[in-house]
């Protein structure tokens, strides 16, 4: 292959790549864009929110692995958004995926958004919170039966609710 050739190739698929990237998604935004059912100014979410829930659900942060406390949480009960307490995983669909985020096979109906994420250059899935827009984290096809989905969620963007006895 010649080098003109090659580089022709290659700014080809850079094209490609960047109009794909430039795609909109068909979910509403996160984190501040969009139409949400609760929103509120900045200087509001930072007196709700600790500043490591205000980094992961406002700024799209990512907790370090393996540091949430709701990752061995294996009670009954639902796992709320931090930031607005909507329903958003049932425990009945978490499981261990290895990864040192709590995981789960599916949300509950109605629960979360997504949106493509291209801030590691390869696309992904981003989740948020359908309510206030609260990054949560992302999915993946790689997960357990029955949906085949790994929700790869950061810990300090839910709350557990037991279920009541």
């Amino acid at each position: 292959m010649k080098r003109r050739t090659f580089m022709l190739s290659g700014a080809a698929v850079a094209a490609l790549g960047g109009i794909y990237a430039l795609k909109p998604s068909s979910s509403p935004a996160v984190a501040g864009e969009g139409d949400f059912e609760i929103t509120y100014s900045e200087a509001e979410w930072r007196s709700m929110l600790t500043p490591d829930q205000y980094a992961v659900l406002r700024e799209e942060a990512t907790e370090r692995p393996y540091t949430s406390s709701l990752l061995h949480e294996k009670r009954k009960g639902t796992f709320n958004c931090a930031g607005c307490n909507l329903p958003l995983y049932a425990s009945e669909t978490k499981y261990d995926s290895g990864t040192g985020w709590p995981s789960f096979y599916d949300a509950l109906p109605d629960a979360v958004g997504t949106k493509r994420d291209f801030k590691l250059i390869v696309p992904r899935t981003e989740v948020h919170c359908r309510r206030c827009g609260g990054h949560l984290g992302h999915v993946f096809s790689d997960g357990p039966p029955p949906t085949g989905l790994r929700h790869c969620i950061n810990g300090i963007a839910l709350v557990f609710e037991p279920q009541s006895a």
